[in-house]
């Protein structure tokens, strides 16, 4: 229900300090490199036999983090079925993230940040598009590159603010008949969505 909402109706909060820092110690190795440890362990059991390779020995270098904070951050956004944005130069976007709404701009702290239902916008100087998400993450890498993925998106213009209306009520209707755990997590999913729908029309 919640990957296929935002279809059928087409026609800064930010993370706290503390996990920010984290995020931004656990980066991928500049150079591939051995687990050093576990060589030694296995060198110890199998001495005679070459030590297999490692996940951490395939891993990709990360992309180098720029000396000055660019002027433009870089944006990918991909849904399942397509790319939408691909290495686009904007001057910020503003994600749904689970704790609040998210503003990203050049130079911001490496950062993983889950979506929900709400919109995505994308500046570019004075123009601003708008996307409606269902759900996905938002990576934000320290070298000014973000990506993003969605499970489901459409832009807030192709939206039918009639069918938003008419599918809240009725899933508000749902709700408050709904007699299984089940039917009401169904019917407050359908309620959480268009609310969120609403929300992106009216705001």
């Amino acid at each position: 229900m919640l990957r296929h909402a935002a279809r059928r109706l087409a026609s800064r909060a930010a993370v706290a300090p503390t996990a920010r820092r984290a995020l931004a110690t656990a980066e991928v190795p500049a150079e591939a490199a051995e687990d050093s440890t576990f060589v030694e362990a296995w060198k110890k059991v199998a001495p005679n036999i070459e030590p297999p390779t490692t996940p951490m020995s395939m891993m990709q270098p990360r992309p180098p983090t720029p000396a000055t904070i660019p002027t433009k951050l870089t944006v990918n956004f991909v849904l399942p079925y397509k790319s939408e944005i691909a290495n686009k130069e904007v001057d910020m976007v503003i994600v749904p993230a689970t704790t609040g709404q998210m503003g990203v701009l050049p130079g911001h702290v490496a950062t993983i940040a889950e979506l929900k239902p709400g919109v995505l916008s994308v500046h570019e100087g004075n123009d601003v598009t708008k996307y409606f998400v269902s759900s996905g993450f938002a990576f934000v890498h320290a070298n000014s590159i973000a990506d993003i993925v969605a499970v489901e998106a459409v832009p807030v213009d192709q939206i039918d603010p009639a069918l938003v209306q008419k599918g809240l009520a009725d899933f508000t209707a749902k709700l408050g008949s709904a007699s299984t755990d089940l039917e009401k997590a169904e019917a407050q999913i359908g309620v959480d969505v268009h609310s969120a729908l609403n929300a992106a029309l009216t705001g």
